[in-house]
């Protein structure tokens, strides 16, 4: 799953399952204003928030590990190409099971429960890696932590969603994303000076903090009340809300939304492709397909990798350029979200992101056919930047913002499972196969991405809709005329 991209399930997946959608409003605008400025107590939210986003950072930390440790653990461990390409991608297959198998956790053994069963995951997988000397262990340790952030890309999101006030709700989740990308990034810059084996035990430090931290923070009422706990519901709203807040409108809220979603018809997967959803599933997995095939996976996975391969005497500049712009191009992504519209940051991206492309891939034809070599690696770096700046902007969290508001609410647990799984089948795909396709032409690869670019560009002209400013009825109205 690409950096950016999981800023799709903190506005994709918070919506699946998540009790309290705009869907089942009772309350009108100035009555939830009023009950915001009651619970003027935040800090315990601010508190769980940043607990549950120590998940967010070891998202990012996982998912940037192979990028800077490549040529080491090769040498190391004398592995072939096909072999580290395996260890690279298997990540996406652990992610791919544990992202499928979230929601069910997540409501079996609670929002609280499924983070610390991720981050058991993860520290057996990091430890795996740490002490491994050879294939097996070396990916057993990396399917483990992908399992790991596929549970936390969708609980994480979900739980913040669930414990902050509306008012918040949109902050807060900024944060979730800035996260993944800081931990992907602080994964870049320390795999540039340490070794690959220190690396991985510094991905245990983001889960250590955040066992402590379950331990102080509440469950989410809303998960509470969905399973009847209602003592224990009231006890944790308060905790969120402040001692002296009155709840009680707030917590008859949740309550009346828990009623009403039990009453709604429980939507399978196939059920999805019947004509009422079908324009929905089309745009949904369309979207995701094309966010992977621009081959995000494979640039983001094997950045060291391209730079060395372009001629570049330290790749390490290059990676760490790639680390640095990552975090303020999501801030301005996410700034941009409600200002500019879907459709328009959608295209502006994708057209991004086919420069970038187009200009790695001339460097690489440049240095095939011995013209200007000079400017061979100069240019392939300032096209993955481009790339990765473009793609930060809008086609990394785009796609989920738009998948949330798509399906009614009583299909986006089957719906948001079926994304999901193309999402990260993707990932595996492109990130597999990245090393393969450079060995082939490293010019053809780009070329390759870019002519999806393109695609991408259409697809979104032609059949995306703008959901910019529209309730869920008015979107549902859009796509189904």
């Amino acid at each position: 799953m690409a950096i950016d991209e999981c800023k799709d399930i903190e506005n994709g997946l918070e919506n699946l399952e998540q009790p309290f959608l705009e869907n089942a409003k009772i309350l009108d605008s100035d009555d939830e204003e009023l009950i915001s400025k009651e619970n003027g107590s935040i800090g315990m939210v601010l508190l769980s928030t940043c607990v549950a986003v120590c998940g967010s950072f070891e998202f990012g930390s996982c998912v940037g590990y192979s990028a800077p440790t490549q040529s080491e653990i090769r040498n190391d461990l004398n592995l072939t190409l096909a072999q580290y390409s395996i260890f690279g991608s298997i990540i996406t297959i652990g992610a791919m099971i544990g992202a499928i198998t979230s929601g069910r956790i997540a409501d079996f053994i609670g929002r609280k429960g499924a983070m610390r069963m991720s981050a058991i995951f993860c520290i057996t997988g990091w430890l795996a890696v740490y002490f491994s000397m050879g294939t097996l262990t070396l990916d057993v340790g990396r399917f483990l932590t992908g399992f790991g952030i596929g549970i936390f890309s969708y609980v994480v999101p979900v739980f913040i969603a669930e414990i902050a006030p509306k008012d918040l709700r949109g902050g807060l989740t900024t944060i979730n994303q800035l996260m993944i990308v800081c931990g992907a990034s602080v994964a870049y810059l320390l795999g540039t000076v340490i070794s690959w084996r220190n690396l991985a035990l510094t991905g245990i430090l983001p889960c250590t903090f955040l066992l402590a931290g379950l331990f102080f923070i509440p469950e989410s009422p809303r998960w509470l009340a969905k399973v009847g706990l209602e003592k224990e519901f009231e006890v944790a709203l308060r905790k969120l809300r402040g001692k002296d807040a009155d709840i009680s409108l707030e917590a008859a809220e949740i309550q009346a939304y828990v009623d009403t979603l039990q009453t709604l018809p429980k939507a399978r997967i196939f059920d999805l492709f019947g004509s009422k959803y079908i324009r929905s599933v089309i745009i949904g997995i369309g979207l995701m397909v094309f966010q992977q095939f621009i081959g995000i996976n494979g640039i983001g996975f094997y950045a060291s990798q391209t730079f060395e391969s372009a001629g570049l005497k330290n790749s390490n500049i290059g990676t760490i350029a790639y680390a640095i712009v990552q975090v303020p191009i999501t801030v301005v992504g996410a700034f941009l979200m409600d200002r500019s519209g879907r459709r328009p940051l959608l295209m502006v991206s994708a057209t991004g992101t086919f420069i970038g492309c187009f200009m790695t891939g001339a460097s690489f034809y440049l240095k095939g056919n011995g013209i200007l070599l000079e400017w061979v690696p100069i240019l392939a770096v300032s096209g993955v930047l481009v790339y990765i700046s473009a793609f930060s902007i809008g086609m990394g969290a785009v796609p989920w913002v738009i998948m949330s508001e798509i399906f009614p609410i009583h299909v986006k647990s089957a719906a948001g499972s079926l994304v999901v799984l193309v999402n990260w089948l993707g990932a595996w795909a492109v990130s597999f196969t990245f090393s393969f396709l450079m060995a082939w032409s490293a010019t053809g690869t780009f070329m390759l991405y870019a002519g999806f670019c393109v695609l991408t560009i259409q697809f979104v002209a032609k059949v995306v809709p703008e959901t910019k400013g529209k309730t869920l009825e008015e979107i549902q109205a859009i796509i189904n005329s």
